[in-house]
């Protein structure tokens, strides 16, 4: 089954150069684009993509109220933003608003491909620039991994924090723990709320500055 993907950008050239390099494995398929806010609204109503590739700077507005506006609307739906901007207010509002990743462009296409593919299954992606400029930023703890970061978690819920971090989805660390998929879900939420983070994004992001998520 097809990973269907919604690019929205106000650039044709761009839309079609995204279309040609995800239509090019059998798994992903461009069902629709728009070139603003209000159609990237109406369009994903219409379609019910599985991802929608979001630029940040479109006509009729900022495409974190895009964002914003399509995970309240339709939380079913995965945003991944795709931008030229590596400026730490806009990721952090992206993420904030519901985006779960942030590509810079002019990523590969292997790069882009397996992006769209990691936060489809639910997983959490960045471009390495992002992820650089933004350490430290949510949290003023030292980057210290284990119990010292996060002493409001309790063990159940360093490990799915820490599986996080490493692009797991919940699928997979329901398999992962040998815990169901509606435990998994209490884990990630309740990890949320003692984090004090609106998303999963967020939430990788501490992760990865207190180090965790790091590969052996």
């Amino acid at each position: 089954m097809s990973i269907r993907v919604v690019v929205v950008d106000d650039h044709p050239l761009f839309r079609d150069g995204v279309h040609t390099a995800l239509g090019a494995d059998d798994d992903l398929e461009v069902v629709g684009e728009a070139e603003d806010v209000a159609s990237a609204i109406s369009v994903t109503a219409e379609l019910a993509p599985d991802v929608v590739l979001m630029d940040l700077n479109l006509p009729d507005g900022s495409g974190i109220e895009a964002v914003r506006e399509l995970s309240a609307r339709h939380p079913e739906v995965r945003v991944l933003v795709m931008t030229m901007s590596t400026d730490d207010d806009a990721v952090v509002a992206a993420m904030r608003a519901g985006a779960r990743g942030f590509v810079v462009k002019g990523a590969g296409r292997r790069d882009l491909v397996e992006s769209v593919r990691a936060v489809a299954s639910g997983g959490a992606v960045f471009s390495p620039v992002v992820a650089d400029r933004l350490a430290g930023y949510f949290t003023g703890l030292a980057a210290v991994p284990g119990r010292e970061a996060f002493p409001q978690l309790t063990e159940r819920e360093r490990e799915v924090l820490e599986l996080l971090a490493r692009g797991l989805d919940n699928r997979g660390i329901a398999r992962a723990l040998f815990l169901s998929d509606k435990t998994v879900r209490n884990h990630v939420s309740n990890t949320l709320a003692k984090l004090e983070v609106s998303s999963r994004s967020e939430a990788v992001m501490r992760a990865r500055n207190a180090g965790l998520g790091g590969v052996d």
